[in-house]
């Protein structure tokens, strides 16, 4: 390691944050979202304005479409309908962000093996993944029901290389979001924060401490190899 930085030669295990890193599944959330506004009588949101939200999860998605706090009466029911629909698209449109598949092409063809640490729930990474299947398939998916301790902690990315039997400091994690950038640094990965993802007008890459940043997945590949 050199200011912190994985010597590329020593590299054992590449993660990927989900929803806005290794997948663009925003589509498949306006679809959804929409679909519950146009049931409440609402009308229904641009996806740029969603693309945003998705790092929010359904709560976040909620709490923006509705302008209501998380402890109000309505927001679980309307939390749960979301996610209702959001069961029936979830891979209707989602698709690997361009440049992504040659990532992991390159890391197939020079057997690092690959995972993804998500905090989204097992039920809907498991079956984007099925619907969706990727070549090749990764090696470890860590949702929030394996561990106790979610984003920005480091429990789901420790757990990932335990699983991968990979030491942390030789693996990279790559992420869209503040608490992806905390939580690589945290279990003491190299971090790649993806600039291409679903950040906010308010995001501030450049204050997260990230090791690299990329505008493109396909930089990605510059910096392994």
């Amino acid at each position: 390691m050199t200011n912190g930085r994985l010597k590329m030669s020593e590299l054992q295990a590449v993660l990927f944050d989900l929803d806005g890193t290794l997948l663009d599944t925003a589509p498949d959330f306006a679809t959804a979202l929409n679909r519950l506004l146009v049931a409440r009588n609402k009308q229904p949101l641009q996806l740029t304005n969603v693309r945003q939200l998705v790092s929010n999860g359904s709560a976040g998605i909620i709490e923006f479409a509705f302008k209501l706090p998380r402890e109000h009466t309505e927001f679980e029911p309307l939390r749960q309908e979301l996610l209702t629909y959001y069961l029936d698209t979830l891979a209707d449109q989602t698709c690997l962000f361009p440049g992504m598949n040659e990532v992991l092409t390159r890391l197939a063809e020079n057997a690092i093996p690959w995972g993804i640490v998500t905090n989204k729930p097992e039920l809907y990474t498991l079956e984007i993944l099925k619907r969706l299947p990727l070549t090749p398939p990764p090696e470890t998916v860590i949702c929030p029901d394996h561990v106790s301790r979610t984003k920005p902690d480091p429990e789901p990315i420790l757990l990932a290389c335990s699983e991968l039997k990979a030491k942390p400091e030789n693996c990279i994690y790559v992420g869209d979001h503040l608490r992806d950038i905390q939580a690589g640094l945290n279990a003491g990965t190299t971090t790649i924060a993806a600039l291409y993802g679903y950040l906010s007008h308010e995001d501030q890459p450049d204050s997260w401490g990230a090791h690299y940043q990329v505008a493109h997945a396909s930089e990605i590949n510059d910096i392994i190899f």
